[in-house]
């Protein structure tokens, strides 16, 4: 497995692209923008997207799925709680804080605990209210990588004073869902530097 960065939009989005060496295909984590450069990235060594994995609703983390539906045709996936969140330019705040109205209303919901296999790589839904109430994380048990969208991040955690947010169920989500996962697991957040399940028990002062 191959995870490829690409920061994009107003206010610095982790977009991630994992790409199967072996398969060659891929899916793209929170497409925050388009930019000109995001399809070479996606498509260098032959790459084919299967699909996008969103981690919660909020603009900075879908703005470019517009385009992306358009270039790829591609599923969308985000939790079934957060569905109405996306469809909402209230509550994922593209009109009040990028006064830009976004709605997206193709999105399919997963479940909690929900196992699902794309691009030939094993990932598991793990539901992380908090930073809004239908906001998750995807777990790769088999490479222990996570993507945690604004979750957790590197010594933080995500702001919880948007719609549906909550600082109790944040701190609950991190440390009864994430902490339970092994320290070596390798954290992907929405924002700033990569980080570990280990270092964030040991030094992230939220938690």
């Amino acid at each position: 497995m191959k995870i490829e960065t690409v920061v994009v939009g107003p206010v610095g989005t982790n977009c991630y692209i994992v790409k199967n060496k072996e398969k060659k295909e891929c899916f793209l984590v929170d497409p925050g923008a388009w930019r000109t450069d995001l399809k070479e990235r996606i498509e260098d060594g032959g790459y084919t997207p299967q699909a996008v994995l969103l981690t919660h609703g909020h603009f900075d983390h879908i703005m470019g799925l517009n385009e992306v539906k358009r270039e790829y045709g591609v599923p969308v996936y985000a939790l079934e709680k957060e569905l109405p969140m996306l469809a909402d330019a209230g509550l994922n705040s593209s009109g009040s804080l990028l006064r830009r109205p976004f709605t997206f209303e193709d999105a399919q919901g997963l479940r909690d605990g929900q196992e699902i296999e794309i691009a030939g790589l094993k990932i598991r839904v793990l539901a992380t209210p908090g930073h809004t109430s239908g906001g998750c994380c995807y777990y790769l048990p088999e490479e222990k990588v996570l993507f945690s969208g604004d979750t957790l991040f590197h010594a933080s955690v995500g702001r919880t004073d948007l719609p549906t947010g909550s600082m109790s169920e944040l701190v609950r989500s991190v440390k009864e869902t994430l902490f339970a996962l092994p320290d070596e697991t390798k954290v992907y957040p929405g924002h700033m530097d990569e980080t570990s399940i280990g270092y964030e028990k040991k030094y992230n002062p939220f938690l």
